[in-house]
């Protein structure tokens, strides 16, 4: 049983990254289709697609490469089970100065933190990445 399945998604990529691998392969949820949502969005994974696994509904991730190096230099749980984290709109982190994301749970679904900022809403701090 996972009792964290985002911080186990972003094992999963982080792992397959640095295996050089083309895909990986997770569990399916609603709340990693959206985090994968923003990824997308915002260039970090080429895509993903459902694909089951061993019976139960799972998700293909393609991930992504420039040059040979990794699309994704670092992935990292911020609120974790034992310690939540939140954030205003105004107080949202900025990962390297504006180059990386925070993705954000918000009230208007998962978003990167400048989507955040833009529709002036805060919310529980997912992950940062850049």
């Amino acid at each position: 049983m996972i009792n964290d399945p985002l911080g186990d998604l972003i094992t999963r990529i982080r792992n397959g990254q640095r295996a050089r691998k083309d895909s990986v392969v997770t569990p399916a949820s609603k709340l990693r289709a959206r985090v994968l949502d923003v990824l997308q969005r915002e260039g970090y994974i080429r895509g993903y697609s459902d694909e089951p696994v061993g019976g139960h509904p799972g998700i293909r991730i393609e991930l992504k490469y420039f040059e040979g190096q990794p699309a994704i230099q670092h992935v990292a749980r911020v609120s974790k089970p034992g310690r939540r984290v939140y954030s205003g709109s105004k107080d949202l982190p900025r990962v390297r100065n504006g180059l990386g994301i925070t993705i954000v749970s918000t009230p208007k679904g998962v978003l990167s933190d400048a989507e955040a900022r833009e529709q002036n809403v805060g919310g529980e701090v997912l992950a940062e990445v850049f």
